[in-house]
Parts: structure tokens; sequence; C-alpha cells
């Protein structure tokens, strides 16, 4: 049984993560702005409570749940995105830095203040996307969100580096095109090849056990393009 926590579980292939492990028996700490969708599903393996990464009080919260329940944590999953898509002559500063601040500053902060709790054994998953990829299809709009989906990628290769001796790995899974709603917002009508419980199968089982196999290592999930 292991202590998993993911972000971003209020919809999409989060939620779907969430409730794969809490099925499986393992104690899920699920986090999101909105908590609603999640505990309404009344699952006892899931704790949830709104957690917004740009906060440090509410960061706070997450590390005083893990001292008082679990004293470990066995998984994280940074799957918490946010998405910009808006020509780049368009955006401004502060857009610019809200998407960093959630898709980069957020991953690193949560990271950091967890490290603490991992051992051994312990992985950390973060959801990277194919426009992150150096060489990959690249697509208007998407500046910002694909900007920082790269810089999460050597930030992982970096803590990988960083960690090797404690047995801690890091790992990135960049995703290609999954039916979800951030890819309705980016790429309204698009019809994506996998669905978002198809996903949340490949990265439950792939942060399970990954961690066996791969440590700072970027994987490309996905079948088709975007």
């Amino acid at each position: 049984m292991k202590n998993v926590i993911i972000t971003g579980a209020s919809r999409g292939i989060g939620f779907e993560m969430a409730k794969l492990f809490a099925d499986e028996g393992h104690q899920v700490l699920a986090l999101s702005r909105n908590e609603k969708p999640i505990s309404a599903l009344n699952h006892k393996n899931i704790h949830a409570f709104s957690c917004d990464l740009c906060s440090s009080d509410d960061l706070l919260k997450v590390s005083g749940y893990i001292k008082e329940n679990w004293n470990s944590v066995d998984i994280l999953i940074n799957n918490a995105g946010k998405l910009l898509n808006k020509p780049f002559a368009e955006i401004s500063s502060e857009e610019f830095e809200e998407v960093y601040k959630v898709n980069v500053f957020g991953v690193a902060e949560i990271t950091r203040l967890l490290l603490p709790f991992m051992k051994s054994g312990s992985h950390v998953v973060t959801v990277s996307s194919m426009g992150g990829i150096q060489g990959s299809m690249k697509f208007p709009g998407l500046a910002a969100y694909s900007s920082s989906k790269g810089a999460v990628i050597t930030l992982s290769e970096l803590l990988a580096e960083e960690y090797k001796e404690s047995g801690i790995a890091f790992n990135v899974l960049a995703l290609g095109a999954v039916q979800t709603e951030m890819l309705e917002e980016a790429f309204p009508g698009y019809q994506a090849p996998l669905t978002a419980i198809e996903m949340a199968t490949y990265i439950t089982n792939f942060a399970l056990t990954g961690n066996k196999f791969y440590n700072g290592k970027v994987m490309q999930v996905s079948s088709s393009t975007p």
C-alpha cells in the first residue's frame, strides 16, 4: 500500500488517477483548487482538500496533513496544469507568469516541500506535454504553456541528478493528445485518440513501477500529433 499525492485531481486525468489508486487500496491525498468533485466520491481511501499550488499557506496544509497522518510519501504526481491559448503578442507578462506559477513554480515548491517525507523507492512523476519536447511540433498560441512544460522536464532531470544517492526517482511523462477539458480548451473540436481514463491507467501503472526502470528520464506518451 502506497501513500500517493496527486495534484490537479478535480477533473480529467487527475480525477481518474485518484480513483484508480484508491480502488487498488492505496491512500490518496487528492489536491486541487476545487476539491468538491473528488470529495463527492466519498471514497474511504481518498482525502481531499482545496489547495492552490501558488499559496504557501495551502502547501503548508499538505505537509501538515502528512506529518499528522502518513509520515512518508511514496508517490507524488505533479499533474496540475494551467493552460493559456493566446497569440504571443497579446500575452501580458502577468498572464505568462500565472502559467509558470502553476506549471513550474508550483511543481518545484510542492516537490521541495515533500522531499523530506520521501525515502529510497519514492517516485516523483511530473506530467508534461509533447509541446514541451525540444524538436516536437509546436502550435501557435501555446507559447506560455508549452515553454513551461519544457521547463519542468529540465527541472526533473536536474532533481534526478541532485538526489540520485537518495534512491528517490524523478521522471516525466510528456503526454500527447488526451480527450480532456484542457484539450478541448486548446484545440476545440479536436478528437484525441485516448480518453482520460486510458491515460490515467497508464500513468498510475508507471508511477507504481517506473522508478525501477527509469530515473531522470522523459517518456513521450503519444501516438499522435498534437
